[in-house]
């Protein structure tokens, strides 16, 4: 990246805003800041960004809310900031299209490391920018990336999340390779998995509901014993 990064800081604490947007400044990025979603919606609307700090405890509309909207109408990527300490909480935020997530407190130097490694990861991710504008048929499903959106044989149309595109991406690209839990983490989040992770079992499981015809049998996503996921069928690029 030649310029500095833009970044948006949402979050309704004024002190936190403050803080975050004067640290991250001090490392080279450009920062605007939003008080709420409503407030992050009309510097969206005029501005530019390369990624958004988005808070989940907010009044109005929450973090989570917001993300999964934002998730549906651009690709700009989200880091997740939130003080709730429960994994199930971490996940669903990951799961509304978040990129990574960071629980408060944090240290900042954290901060700026996840965020350039969302920046790396999203300028440098030939496996999913190669689908863009494509339409993919694999098992019962033709997957339309840049609306992602799925069709069944019988024309029902189910949504998926950025996350789950992005997971989903990763293994079209790969059929029939099995990818071990931390590589998928690594790629699609650009962090690294602790002893009990489960986020990448977890978005799988969430993932095959919406493209398995039996979850309790699955056949598109298959798991692999010591090794991780394999997609277990045949891909083919229609467009």
């Amino acid at each position: 990246m030649t310029e500095m990064p833009h970044i948006l800081v949402v979050d309704d604490h004024p002190e936190i805003r403050k803080s975050v947007s004067s640290f991250l400044e001090r490392n080279g990025m450009k920062t605007s800041s939003a008080e709420n979603a409503a407030d992050m919606d009309a510097k969206l609307a005029r501005s530019q960004f390369d990624l958004i700090v988005l808070d989940i405890m907010m009044p109005g509309e929450d973090g989570l809310s917001a993300c999964k909207r934002l998730s549906r109408e651009s690709n700009t990527p989200i880091l997740m900031l939130t003080a709730l300490g429960d994994a199930d909480d971490r996940i669903s935020g990951l799961d509304s299209g978040a990129d990574d997530y960071l629980a408060k407190p944090f240290n900042p130097r954290e901060l700026v490391a996840r965020i350039n490694a969302i920046l790396r990861r999203t300028q440098k991710l030939p496996q999913i920018e190669a689908l863009a504008g494509k339409t993919v048929r694999f098992a019962h499903l033709e997957l339309d990336y840049d609306g992602r959106n799925l069709k069944d044989a019988d024309g029902r149309r189910t949504q998926l999340t950025y996350g789950e595109l992005k997971l989903l991406s990763l293994l079209l690209e790969r059929p029939r390779m099995v990818l071990s839990r931390d590589e998928l983490l690594e790629m699609s989040t650009g962090r690294t998995a602790g002893p009990l992770d489960r986020t990448i079992d977890n978005q799988i499981s969430r993932l095959r509901r919406k493209i398995e015809k039996d979850v309790l049998r699955p056949s598109i996503i298959a798991t692999v014993r010591h090794g991780g996921y394999s997609l277990s069928c045949d891909v083919e690029v229609l467009s």
